[in-house]
């Protein structure tokens, strides 16, 4: 077990050092902010942040911040002392989104753009509050070629989520270091590590998801070719501009700037509107 805990380790750790040094995620002197869910893939970023922070040449802080959404019966004292035990800085945040999310989204629709909404402005605020230059997310490759899809699929354009973003107003930068670490991997690295992981229930309780339908999509074409989700991964990075329909496509800048598809996604079920946008303004006024 401690073998393939450690190879394990080894194969995230190099992938997010390949991730750090192909799009320069980390810096010196950067101080990051690290999300912790209390899911597997978060839980498994800060365990990997802190590994390259003992080994990596440049020499950057970091500091884990959870955000209790106030779901009910939600153990945030279990991530607590998670922090505790590894020895990290950390700020524990509270703020109700969960009432929101309820009083908004229609039963049965999918509550993940209104929350992932909310809790963007949390997170924008406190990096600003806690002097952070950065913003680290735990979405992986699974992550990307199923958000690429998603959106050639839903919503007919060709897009993913970038490894490295800055905000719109420019006071925050998004980095997601696990970007090139496949979710097989980290879910077998937490079960390993015995993480305290935490589910959660407001959107795991949704079962016809269109991005756990392309999930599924990608498990079947899988199994049948098992390179699937690392070709689709590399197609991400091995764009043919002359070979794709889009004119403007040659004039666009390099670096990535604008909306992300995790913190700025479209409601597709037409929830929330302009009470939603509201409610941002309410909230991220709360935090200053």
């Amino acid at each position: 077990m401690l073998l393939e805990r450690e190879r394990l380790e080894r194969r995230i750790l190099r992938a997010a050092g390949r991730a750090m040094a192909d799009f320069g995620l980390v810096e010196a002197g950067d101080r990051v902010l690290v999300a912790v869910s209390g899911g597997k893939d978060s839980y498994t970023l800060l365990h990997v942040l802190m590994r390259l922070q003992e080994r990596a040449p440049v020499r950057f802080e970091l500091v884990a911040v959870n955000l209790d959404q106030g779901q009910p019966g939600f153990p945030a004292h279990v991530i607590e002392d998670h922090f505790r035990t590894v020895g990290v800085p950390y700020r524990m945040i509270r703020k109700d989104t969960y009432s929101i999310v309820k009083r908004l989204v229609p039963e049965g629709k999918a509550t993940c753009p209104v929350c992932s909404r909310l809790r963007r402005g949390i997170l924008y605020n406190a990096a600003v509050e806690l002097g952070c230059t950065k913003i680290a997310l735990g979405h992986h490759r699974d992550d990307l070629v199923e958000t690429l899809l998603l959106s050639a699929l839903y919503s007919g354009a060709l897009k993913s989520m970038p490894p490295k973003l800055r905000s719109d107003d420019g006071r925050n930068v998004v980095i997601r270091p696990l970007c090139y670490a496949a979710e097989e991997d980290i879910a077998a690295f937490s079960r390993a590590m015995a993480f305290p992981v935490i589910p959660c229930d407001l959107c795991g309780s949704q079962p016809n998801l269109r991005r756990r339908r392309v999930k599924e999509l990608l498990a079947d074409l899988s199994r049948e070719h098992p390179a699937i989700k690392g070709n689709l991964l590399n197609a991400l990075g091995h764009v043919v501009p002359s070979h794709l329909l889009d004119r403007t496509l040659a004039a666009q800048v390099a670096e990535a700037t604008g909306k992300d598809p995790w913190i700025d996604a479209e409601d597709e079920d037409g929830c929330g509107g302009g009470e939603l946008e509201a409610e941002v303004v309410k909230l991220v006024r709360s935090c200053e």
